[in-house]
């Protein structure tokens, strides 16, 4: 059964820094490319930054680029997402899932920026 398990959310002021974490289970996570995804209220839900098998390659969505960084740690399963220089409009619920053939959401981490 595939469970992602999101944390690391919280209130963080603008400017602030914050670090995401995503405990994966039920597949072979080492062998799946991996993403972080947000969903902002009233909005759609978009891919914010990608990851390949290794961690060698990463892609950034536009608004987040030079501010966030992924990584994994593929000997625990479990995928990051380090946010700086955060913005009220990085506002969301920020999900981990795989990159290109989606599976079970988790619940998600919520992220509020704010002063």
């Amino acid at each position: 059964q595939v469970q992602f398990v999101e944390s690391g959310g919280g209130l963080v002021q603008p400017g602030g820094s914050r670090r995401l974490s995503c405990a994966a289970s039920g597949f072979t996570f080492k062998s799946t490319a991996m993403s972080w995804f947000r969903q902002a209220p009233g909005k759609e839900r978009e891919m914010v930054a990608a990851i390949s098998l290794g961690g060698g390659s990463t892609n950034y969505a536009d608004s987040v680029k030079g501010r966030f960084t992924i990584s994994r740690d593929n000997a625990k399963n479990t995928l990051y997402l380090q946010l700086n220089s955060l913005k009220p409009e990085d506002t969301a619920v920020y999900y981990c899932n795989a990159r290109f053939q989606l599976l079970d959401w988790g619940q998600g981490t919520q992220v509020i920026v704010s002063s």
